[in-house]
C-alpha cells in the first residue's frame, strides 16, 4: 500500500466517522434536556462535545489501522460492525435528544454497547492496537448508558 493510498484510506475513515457524528450532533442538547432531573453526577454540557471528538477521533483511527493491515476484503466483518455501531451511535441521539424517549433509547443504547463490544473484540483480532483505541468510547457509552437508565428513572 502506498502513503497516498493509506493518507486516502484515513481521510475517508475520518469522513465516515465524522459524518455520523455530524449526524448525531443535528439533534442538540436543547430546553427539554435542562429542564430534566438529572443526578448529581451529571457532566455539564460543555464537557460532550470534547469528549466526543476524541471519542470520534479514535474511532476512526482504529478503523483506519484496521483497514490498512487487512484491507475492505479481508476485514469486511469488522469493518461493518463498525458501520453499525456508528449507525445505532447516531441513532441513541435520534430517539434521546430528537424523540425524547428515555426508555426506548436506553434499550437502544444497550444494543450500542454490545455492538462496540463486538466491533472491540473483532477490531483486537485484526490488530490489537485498533481494539484497545476503542475501549475508552466502550467506558463512556457505559457511563452514557447509566446516565440515560438514571434520566428515565428520574424523570418517568
Amino acid at each position: 500500500m502506498t502513503a497516498t493510498q493509506s493518507a486516502l484510506g484515513l481521510a475517508a475513515a475520518l469522513i465516515i466517522t465524522f459524518g455520523a457524528a455530524y449526524v448525531g450532533s443535528s439533534f442538540p442538547v436543547d430546553d427539554w434536556y435542562d429542564a430534566l432531573s438529572k443526578p448529581p453526577w451529571n457532566p455539564p454540557n460543555w464537557l460532550f462535545g470534547p469528549v466526543w471528538g476524541v471519542l470520534y477521533l479514535l474511532m476512526a483511527i482504529a478503523a483506519w489501522l484496521v483497514w490498512r493491515q487487512n484491507g475492505l476484503a479481508g476485514a469486511a466483518i469488522p469493518l461493518g460492525l463498525f458501520v453499525l455501531q456508528l449507525v445505532l451511535n447516531g441513532a441513541w441521539s435520534w430517539l434521546f435528544f430528537g424523540r425524547h424517549t428515555l426508555g426506548v433509547a436506553f434499550a437502544e443504547i444497550v444494543v450500542l454497547w454490545v455492538a462496540i463490544l463486538g466491533t472491540i473484540i473483532a477490531f483486537w483480532r485484526m490488530n490489537p492496537t485498533s481494539g484497545i483505541l476503542l475501549v475508552p468510547y466502550l467506558l463512556w457509552v457505559t457511563f452514557a448508558a447509566v446516565l440515560n437508565l438514571t434520566l428515565w428513572r428520574l424523570n418517568p
